[in-house]
């Protein structure tokens, strides 16, 4: 009988491997911009001191 113990730890593995192949995909399908990473722009328009 396999150990469970054993059988847990492989499929840990297996699951974390299968992320990690979905997240270079989708990394790769979006071509490498990650989200979020837009760049604002940024303006503050300051009254004259006169």
């Amino acid at each position: 009988m396999a150990d469970p113990k054993g059988r847990g730890a492989m499929g840990f593995i297996i699951g974390a491997l299968v992320v990690i192949v979905a997240g270079l995909v989708w990394y790769i399908y979006a071509d490498g911009d990650m989200p979020g990473q837009d760049k604002a722009e940024i303006k503050i328009n300051l009254p004259d001191g006169n």
